[in-house]
């Protein structure tokens, strides 16, 4: 089952400004709860938080002991099984590194984006290009999304996900959860 090899990166540096240019963005606490919950709910074997700044992978690490190994586990312990789930890496280059020792295998790479792209493909046709014997990591940007130096080295990107109006600036939190269900549930 393709749950067993998926996994998620929320990546924080190289991400887009709103004038189109690149750069690092802060940790949202709230991202790691809700992405964390949404990737239990379908099964996902790991979520990496990338980000190349020491106090937001301080902040990030306290959260998650918060949750995992302090009080905020004992009181709510379906919170701590999906905030276990949260692994922090300085880039995202050291996150499919990490991937490729915990599986023995390649790890196939999938960018998102809001924008349409060239070449970008539908969970659907996704579905049918996932490889058995290798893990997939489904890539997420902060901001205004991932910059195209790392799209760039991604594998595949997905269509963007869009709605019956021209807005389409979804928190990455709503779009983690949307591209979850449509690649397991076959959407």
């Amino acid at each position: 089952m393709l749950e067993r090899n998926l996994y998620v990166a929320l990546i924080h540096y190289p991400v887009m400004n709103k004038n189109d240019q690149p750069i690092g963005s802060a940790l949202t606490t709230i991202d790691l709860h809700d992405i964390a919950r949404a990737s239990i709910t379908f099964g996902v074997k790991g979520f990496y938080v990338v980000t190349p700044y020491k106090d937001q992978a301080t902040l990030a690490t306290q959260v998650i002991d918060h949750w995992t190994k302090g009080v905020g586990g004992k009181l709510n312990p379906d919170r701590k099984n999906a905030l276990e789930l949260i692994r922090v890496a300085e880039t995202f280059e050291d996150a499919v590194n990490e991937m490729k020792k915990e599986r023995n295998e390649p790890v196939v790479t999938i960018a998102t984006s809001a924008k349409k792209a060239i070449g970008s493909i539908t969970t659907k046709e996704l579905r049918l290009k996932l490889e058995n014997k290798a893990s997939h990591v489904l890539v997420f940007g902060t901001a205004w999304g991932l910059a195209d130096e790392l799209i760039d080295t991604c594998d595949f990107i997905l269509d963007p996900i869009l709605g019956n109006t021209d807005y389409n600036h979804l928190s990455v939190r709503s779009a983690a959860s949307i591209y979850l269900d449509r690649i397991i549930n076959d959407r």
